[in-house]
């Protein structure tokens, strides 16, 4: 009997030390804070709170409300520029909203054509793609022929271009863009179904777009085209994994010996890095204007090479369609 009540006690005392330390823990760090979910009920707390009637449409009610309290970002588009300037960086974090193009905002009785004449710019210009299209020929009874497979983007959303400009000027009596400045590049990654992956520059670099008549106006309907450089997907920095570069790095695979003597020139191209310049277009079409703010966008269709891995591979074209948004104000 000795025996068993030592045991006893030895068992318990812990218990005992853990029941007076939580007795010294205030109230306030015990119960939940408010907003807070509480914590999991235990069985015996199920089957009594069971007794009390909460039909599940007040639970729905319930937390509608507190999601309608605790929500208080911005969904995602489209928004104007007006709607974008009054959001914080804490209401457009998280939402996508940054990697949107704005809309022209509606107004009634609003003029829809822009008298260019003089010395103007295109200024918060942005173009937004929507559909990633890789080219690819397939054969057919009829022969080889060319369709757009359609592809996943496995980039972030970091692949808007956004905040460009340049002079808007008239050559030959049409109105001509040349983009200057601005985020006119992303690199972006898309998958075709098969898995491949196929990386490309998304960018409009020095674009000269012309308009396909002569007018001195920009309304609805107005329709821009012309070309653009598309840089290299890697920079002269980049090492590939066997340590290859364009300006620094080996200029050989160093794990071949036997083949430094002579013999690689199937590794010619892997061998011989070169900053790669390609050659994309693009076609603009105004779809809504607002001449009050000076603003105009509409949809656009891309085309445009794909990365060829600093010369070792063939590129791909690539298909990009979207919508875009520019202002028109004085230089």
């Amino acid at each position: 009997a000795k025996v068993s009540a030592l045991l006893a006690s030895q068992i318990l005392s812990p218990v005992a030390m853990l029941a007076s330390a939580l007795s010294l823990v205030t109230p306030s760090l015990v119960t939940p804070a408010p907003g807070r979910v509480a914590p999991m009920q235990r069985s015996a707390d199920v089957s009594m709170a069971a007794k009390v009637s909460v039909t599940a449409g007040q639970v729905a009610g319930m937390a509608a409300a507190v999601l309608a309290v605790g929500v208080q970002s911005a969904s995602a588009g489209p928004f104007t520029r007006t709607d974008i300037a009054s959001l914080t960086y804490q209401q457009i974090k998280g939402t996508g909203l940054a990697n949107t193009c704005p809309v022209v905002e509606q107004v009634d009785g609003m003029k829809t054509e822009i008298k260019v004449g003089g010395n103007y710019k295109i200024d918060e210009f942005c173009l937004e793609p929507t559909s990633f299209q890789v080219l690819e020929e397939k054969l057919t009874k009829s022969g080889v022929v060319t369709e757009a497979v359609d592809t996943k983007v496995t980039t972030r959303q970091t692949y808007v271009l956004t905040g460009m400009e340049g002079d808007l000027v008239q050559k030959d009596g049409k109105l001509t863009f040349l983009e200057k400045d601005g985020i006119d590049y992303a690199p972006t990654t898309v998958q075709l179904p098969g898995g491949e992956r196929v990386p490309f520059l998304f960018t409009v670099k020095n674009l000269v777009a012309q308009s396909d008549g002569a007018t001195s106006s920009i309304s609805p309907g107005l329709k821009m085209s012309g070309g653009f450089n598309v840089p290299s997907y890697r920079t002269g920095l980049f090492l590939d994994p066997k340590g290859r570069g364009t300006t620094t790095g080996y200029d050989q695979a160093v794990a071949l010996p036997a083949l430094q003597a002579g013999g690689d020139e199937s590794l010619f191209k892997e061998n011989n890095k070169k900053f790669d310049v390609g050659r994309g277009s693009i076609e603009l079409k105004v779809t809504s204007v607002n001449a009050e703010l000076g603003e105009f966008g509409g949809v656009f269709v891309q085309k445009q090479p794909s990365d060829t891995d600093l010369g070792s591979k063939v590129p791909k074209e690539l298909l990009l369609k979207g919508q875009f948004f520019g202002t028109v104000v004085p230089n």
